[in-house]
């Protein structure tokens, strides 16, 4: 048998050309739009056209996070932060697919819970920070509690209507092939689910680290977000605008991580 892979046509290989193309393109405007951006805020505060004191530089930045590279300092910040946010994520992850799972079992249960998962997924987290110090204590316990406060709610609703909108058909198959709701859920729902599930979890690793981030700026003794706090108070701008470059770097790389994760999904199934 003929095994050698088939010679693809001349359309199909304009088309990956024209791909190829475009996706280059795309990465090289993203970094030159990055650079242009950094060579500015340079100039800029070089030549006085911005006050350096309250703007920086990115060499200010950079010669402010490599101090605190000799010093160790900033690995303690970024592991807490880091740590904390993954935490939350997988107790919002394991959660939320627990709880959808919950309410698509009992249509009277969802019907029940549903006015209140609306407003608690609609009231400001930050309102709440304060409340869990005084419950909890600022310890961080807190932290991950308050992380997983922003995503939670959103989260259990975006899985529950895509466990209810599921094919009906597909679930009808199983029931008349005497399956029961329990191989419906592990056949058919949680299987067709996945997408979702993964983007769901693409949208919380953002909306983790947020809360733990507000979390540290009321109850955190290390962390980004204390860091950003501390910083503020004593006006070293060098140290808040650091840490913000370093959570949109870490926010970059944890969605990243879960694009991973969902492009082998992709290629297994």
């Amino acid at each position: 048998m003929d095994k050698s892979p088939k010679k693809l046509s001349d359309g199909q290989e304009l088309f990956l050309k024209k791909l190829r193309r475009h996706r280059f393109t795309v990465r090289t405007a993203r970094i030159l739009i990055l650079i242009l951006f950094l060579f500015l805020w340079e100039i800029c505060a070089d030549r006085g056209i911005i006050d350096s004191f309250i703007f920086s530089s990115p060499a200010r930045i950079a010669l402010c996070f490599w101090e605190m590279v000799l010093d160790r300092s900033i690995f303690l910040h970024i592991g807490i932060t880091l740590y904390e946010t993954i935490v939350s994520f997988l107790l919002v992850t394991f959660s939320g697919i627990l709880i959808a799972v919950l309410l698509w079992c009992s249509r009277g249960l969802s019907e029940i819970l549903e006015p209140y998962l609306v407003v608690l997924n609609s009231l400001p987290k930050s309102a709440l920070a304060p409340l869990l110090i005084v419950w909890l204590g600022a310890t961080p316990t807190t932290i991950i509690v308050a992380g997983m406060s922003v995503a939670v709610f959103g989260s259990i609703m975006n899985l529950y209507t895509s466990f209810t909108t599921v094919d009906k058909e597909k679930i009808k198959l199983i029931y008349t092939l005497h399956g029961n709701r329990r191989h419906a859920l592990f056949k058919v729902v949680l299987p067709s689910s996945v997408p979702a599930i993964i983007s769901n979890m693409k949208v919380n690793i953002g909306l983790c680290l947020v809360g733990v981030v507000i979390g540290e700026f009321l109850a955190a003794r290390n962390g980004l977000g204390y860091l950003i706090i501390y910083s503020s108070q004593v006006f070293k701008m060098n140290w808040l605008l650091m840490s913000i470059v370093l959570l949109c770097i870490m926010a970059m790389v944890l969605y990243a991580v879960i694009g991973v994760v969902e492009k082998l999904y992709q290629k297994r199934f």
